[in-house]
């Protein structure tokens, strides 16, 4: 079973990444783009057979490492 991770800041905290991404959008000539918030996937191999199971312990790895959840969201989609 394959789980995908998707995170990304919580609204209200500053992305600086985002930004650069933005303005150089804009430099290229893109700029119709009024924001840009840039977060990250990760994908996991699972060897856990329960869908119910597999994201119960993907959960628990989020919020042990995967993801700062003082700053950042996350979302869990078993694929």
């Amino acid at each position: 079973m394959k789980a995908r991770v998707t995170i990304m800041l919580k609204d209200g905290v500053l992305d600086p990444q985002g930004e650069a991404i933005r303005h150089a959008l804009a430099g290229l000539g893109h700029g119709g783009v009024d924001g840009v918030r840039q977060g990250k996937i990760i994908e996991l191999d699972l060897t856990e057979t329960d869908a119910e199971a597999a994201k119960a312990e993907v959960t628990r790895m989020c919020e042990g490492l995967l993801a700062n959840t003082v700053i950042e969201k996350y979302s869990v989609e078993l694929v």
